[in-house]
C-alpha cells in the first residue's frame, strides 16, 4: 500500500503555489488522503478567508470520486443529477467545481489536491501542477 505522507504533500502544495505565483495569483492549497482526512492546507496571501474550506472540499471530491473536479462540475452542468445533488448530500463536505485533482502514484489513488483562490481554470491548472509532482 502506497501512504500519502507529509513530505509528498508538501511537494504537491510547492508546485501548485508556484504555478499559482506564475499565473499571478494568490493561491490555498489542501492535501488530503484517500479517506478525505486533511494531511496539509497552506492558505494563500490574499485568498478568502473561505478558500481553506473550499479547497479542502475539493480535494476530498477528487480523491473519494477519483477524477478531477472540472470533470464533476461538467457532469453538473450538463443535467447530471448525481453531481448536483451531492454538495446536498454530503454538506459541504465535497465541492464539484474545478481546482482539484486526485493524487496518483502507480496508478492507485493515495489522495486529492484541492486549490482555490484564482478563477476556476487557474485552480484546476495549479491542483493538476500539484498533482504532477508526484505521479
Amino acid at each position: 500500500m502506497i501512504e500519502l505522507t507529509l513530505a509528498m504533500a508538501e511537494r504537491a502544495v510547492r508546485a501548485a503555489q508556484d504555478k499559482a505565483k506564475a499565473l499571478g495569483t494568490g493561491m490555498t492549497v489542501t492535501v488530503v488522503d484517500e479517506a478525505g482526512r486533511l494531511v496539509l492546507s497552506a492558505r494563500g496571501d490574499g485568498t478568502s478567508f473561505l478558500s481553506p474550506e473550499t479547497s479542502r472540499a475539493k480535494a476530498t471530491a477528487a480523491a473519494n470520486f477519483r477524477v478531477t473536479t472540472a470533470v464533476m462540475a461538467d457532469r453538473a452542468q450538463k443535467g447530471g443529477m448525481f453531481w448536483t445533488m451531492v454538495p446536498a448530500v454530503l454538506a459541504g463536505q465535497v465541492l464539484p467545481s474545478h481546482g482539484g485533482t486526485p493524487l496518483m502514484v502507480k496508478g492507485k489513488v493515495i489522495g486529492g489536491i484541492g486549490c482555490g483562490g484564482g478563477t476556476g481554470e487557474q485552480d484546476q491548472e495549479c491542483a493538476d501542477a500539484g498533482a504532477a509532482t508526484l505521479t
